[in-house]
């Protein structure tokens, strides 16, 4: 997790201190989730913590975040394959490519994980955190996007196409959450 922090630290805090103030928030979530992952309770963490790198203004090459994180994660730390793949998806990023023209590249390079669990937990933490690092609700969040981006915009299609399974993973997370003891 350290290592987590020192990367998206030296990637994001000077340079987009918003965004560093949203990945704060969207690694706290994630340390509330361990409960429920067991032994991948770190990896969550460390994707939490990872998941916005790419738009550090040097990494983005493409000007598709979850591809340049990925990316760079891979060439330049030699980063864990599941942790690369889990930043490289986060939040239905497939659809995202697709509007982009990018999705054959991120399919090829980074194939989604068969975690589901895993994959729901990163959605949680990221679309129930606002861009300052608060706790939000999905709906929230989604509005919030379309609102800030506009609905015609690339991120505005592709955030309305893929809200559905964004509000099916919180859903499938708060289930999984209500079933464990606190």
């Amino acid at each position: 997790m350290d290592w987590a922090t020192r990367v998206a630290r030296a990637e994001l805090s000077a340079a987009l201190p918003r965004r560093w103030a949203h990945t704060r928030g969207v690694a706290r979530r994630a340390a509330d989730l361990g409960r429920i992952l067991g032994d991948d309770a770190e990896l969550l963490k460390a994707a939490a913590t990872l998941h916005d790198v790419g738009y550090a203004p040097r990494l983005a090459a493409t000007g598709f975040h979850p591809l340049d994180g990925a990316r760079f994660l891979r060439d330049e730390h030699g980063a864990d394959e599941r942790l690369v793949r889990l930043v490289a998806n986060h939040s239905c990023a497939l659809l995202e490519a697709e509007e982009r023209g990018l999705r054959e590249s991120l399919e090829a390079e980074f194939p989604l994980l068969e975690e589901p669990l895993l994959v729901d937990a990163l959605v949680y933490c990221d679309m129930t955190t606002t861009p300052d690092g608060d706790p939000t609700t999905a709906r929230e969040r989604v509005a919030e996007i379309l609102c800030r981006y506009g609905a015609d915009s690339i991120v505005g299609r592709f955030i309305r196409r893929a809200s559905p399974e964004i509000f099916a993973a919180v859903e499938r997370v708060d289930a999984a959450l209500a079933g464990q003891p606190r």
